[in-house]
């Protein structure tokens, strides 16, 4: 009876679904889910740009843009949850020996990507890829993976960091 009328109250209220990282621990983490959210961040600015110059805007135009901020927004949201992820489960004494700036550089991503949520500044977000390429870098470092920059396939086609899992 109880089930029921939580799940009335879901329909109606539609109460924000919680979701984590299993914390089990998997010893599943991989830098590439922030990559691809960067990487979408400077894809919504350069759409936005597109839009128009802003100075005369259909009604669509505005939709559009309005649908286009909303994905960046969130785009940042899923770079600092996956960063933060990293961070917080994955690396531990053996890691921080291994790369002692990563609370700097996690913070620096994290300040980073507030940045790009406040604006549409191409740069900032070409930043954050930047940031996070090196986070990757780092990470890759203590998993005893080598690592590649190459241009992403798609648009924006900026320089990625790849693991070289090749043997």
């Amino acid at each position: 009876m109880m089930h029921q009328m939580i799940n009335l109250l879901d329909k109606m209220v539609h109460f924000k679904q919680a979701q984590a990282h299993c914390d089990i621990p998997c010893k599943i983490y991989d830098p590439s889910g922030a990559l691809l959210a960067a990487l979408s961040c400077v894809r919504m600015i350069d759409l936005i740009h597109e839009v128009g110059d802003g100075t005369s805007l259909s009604v669509s135009d505005v939709a559009k843009i309005s649908r286009l901020v909303q994905e960046k927004e969130k785009t940042c949201s899923d770079v600092k949850e996956e960063i933060r992820t990293i961070w917080g489960d994955y690396f531990k004494a053996a890691q921080f020996e291994q790369v002692p700036d990563v609370h700097t550089m996690v913070h620096d991503i994290m300040m980073q990507a507030s940045k790009c949520k406040q604006g549409i500044d191409r740069s900032d977000s070409e930043a954050l890829v930047e940031k996070i390429n090196r986070f990757a870098e780092a990470f890759w470092l203590t998993k005893g993976v080598s690592t590649y920059r190459s241009p992403c396939p798609y648009p924006p086609a900026l320089e990625t960091v790849y693991p070289n899992l090749k043997p």
